[in-house]
């Protein structure tokens, strides 16, 4: 068997400025003030470090910060959730991404879950409103609610999957999808092959020469992920 990590974020979907809204809110709410500037996009960066990086870059004094982004960190996905109706209005589901998570889920030797910087309850969130939690077992993933360092994510998906499935997960036998220079490096440290889809800020050179095992310019081609999957324990 075969565990596949999807990302979620431009691999397979893209929410647009609904996660900038969020933060704004959820920030103006805790500390009482709106944000002057808000979280680069397309970095792959786990939430919780995301909001601590907000609060400094807004100058929020270092010894509230730690309580802060507790508190912001525990909003964040009921927030989001108050959002359903535009993720599902003004959500994109990325191009071949339904194809190729149906294709995934289909193959009886492979199990489809998510790796993601999102919390759990708003990577869950985003997947139900689009339509697409149904192609994943989510109950095995990895968030950042688990853990802000995401290559610890690799981990913590692999046991999960481990105690449900019974078999043991490893590099061998473990890829991450993904679309960001957070994914491969996850997928480096954290123990997963990785195949990179240049479906978000980071071009397939890029991807390349961060050490992605393999590279897609995005999901429009089935046959191809599904060769590039089998390929991981070849490699």
């Amino acid at each position: 068997m075969i565990l596949v990590l999807w990302d979620i974020d431009r691999t397979l979907v893209y929410t647009g400025d609904i996660d900038r809204r969020v933060y704004q809110e959820t920030f103006t709410s805790a500390v009482g003030r709106p944000p002057t500037a808000l979280p680069a996009r397309g970095t792959g960066v786990t939430m919780p470090l995301a909001v601590r990086e907000l609060l400094r870059v807004n100058h929020v004094p270092e010894k509230s910060v730690e309580t802060l982004a507790d508190r912001i960190v525990a909003e964040l996905p009921d927030r989001l959730s108050g959002h359903r109706e535009q993720l599902a209005t003004e959500g994109v589901i990325m191009p071949g991404a339904v194809d190729a998570l149906a294709a995934v889920q289909q193959a009886e030797h492979l199990i489809p879950t998510v790796v993601t910087g999102n919390l759990r309850g708003s990577a869950e969130t985003k997947l139900s409103a689009l339509g697409l939690i149904g192609y994943l077992d989510t109950t095995i993933g990895g968030y950042a609610s688990d853990d802000p360092h995401r290559p610890a994510l690799v981990r913590i998906a692999q046991d999960r999957a481990a105690t449900k499935h019974g078999d043991q997960f490893d590099r061998k036998n473990t890829v991450i999808v993904g679309d960001s220079l957070e994914d491969v490096r996850t997928g480096l440290e954290g123990g997963a092959r990785v195949i990179g889809v240049a479906s978000g800020t980071t071009t397939e050179e890029q991807l390349r020469a961060a050490g992605a095992d393999h590279v897609m310019p995005n999901l429009g081609s089935t046959r191809t992920l599904l060769r590039l999957i089998g390929q991981v324990r070849a490699s």
